[in-house]
């Protein structure tokens, strides 16, 4: 009671500034407790709420306990630091999502200094090519960014700069090829790079038969705003790794249909729409 009446006597001094305070205490609880839960780290959830209240009520001036006060009202600041070192890759994930929002506008607004008909032919080729290597079980992992790719990764592997054909793709992912384990880094109609090594996911959520070529692909869309493009060696199954969702059983005209949404050639694809997407699948 005496907590509720010591919030009221400030409300009535300053309202606007009680309200905001509130607002914000709100908000910073509330986003602790969403990147918990997103991170598989529910069980924790009642931890940090008990913390929280009780933080409140030992720094209370009606408690009156100086150390265990001065700790819990600087809780909040241990909390987000045991956060950041329990969960260092959740939190740099997050941290460039925020640098680097994906707008769903931007990917239909990228210059690649190709005509839509060099697109669409790029497009065509990299189906087909997905779809001759499903058929062998040849795996392949391609990488499509509509913006500057990360250069660390991009050193990683070996520099191509050569227009995207088919016959190319095919012949990179070869299993004799030296440039076939790593990724394959395309924008527009031209191929930046081979042979890359990409960032691993290491989410939970992914199933465990799915191998290091899909938590490749998951893990760099995870961090960065590209599509991959994953083809099993073992079941030929083309995949779609996105915003660090995995998307299992393309098809042709599906696998056609999204990269003409990421090159901004199509602006509702029916058939994405229709899919099922499930995380980890």
């Amino acid at each position: 009671m005496w907590f509720l009446e010591n919030i009221y006597q400030k409300m009535a001094a300053k309202p606007w500034a009680c309200a905001i305070d509130i607002v914000l205490a709100a908000l910073l609880i509330y986003g602790m407790i969403v990147f918990l839960k997103r991170n598989n780290a529910g069980k924790l959830i009642a931890f940090v709420l008990v913390f929280v209240a009780a933080g409140i009520v030992l720094s209370s001036e009606f408690m009156d306990l100086p150390v265990i006060g001065s700790i819990m009202r600087y809780g909040i600041i241990i909390v987000v630091v045991v956060i950041v070192f329990v969960f260092p890759a959740e939190t740099k994930r997050g941290l460039l999502k925020l640098a680097s929002p994906r707008d769903t506008h931007e990917q239909y607004t990228t210059a690649y200094g190709a005509s839509d008909e060099e697109l669409h032919a790029a497009i065509n080729d990299i189906v087909r090519a997905a779809q001759n290597m499903s058929k062998k079980n040849v795996g392949a992992l391609i990488i499509i960014s509509t913006q500057n790719l990360p250069e660390h990764i991009i050193d990683s592997g070996t520099k191509l700069d050569a227009v995207l054909s088919c016959a190319l793709l095919e012949s990179i992912f070869n299993t004799k090829a030296p440039l076939h384990d790593g990724a394959v880094f395309v924008r527009g109609n031209r191929i930046v790079a081979a042979g890359c090594f990409l960032p691993l996911s290491q989410s939970n959520a992914i199933d465990k038969e799915l191998g290091t070529r899909h938590r490749a692909g998951i893990g760099v869309s995870e961090n960065y705003n590209v599509l991959t493009i994953i083809v099993s060696e073992e079941t030929g199954v083309i995949s779609i790794a996105q915003h660090g969702e995995l998307t299992r059983y393309f098809d042709s005209q599906m696998l056609t249909d999204k990269l003409e949404q990421t090159y901004g050639l199509q602006a509702t694809p029916e058939s994405t729409r229709k899919h099922h997407r499930r995380k980890g699948d």
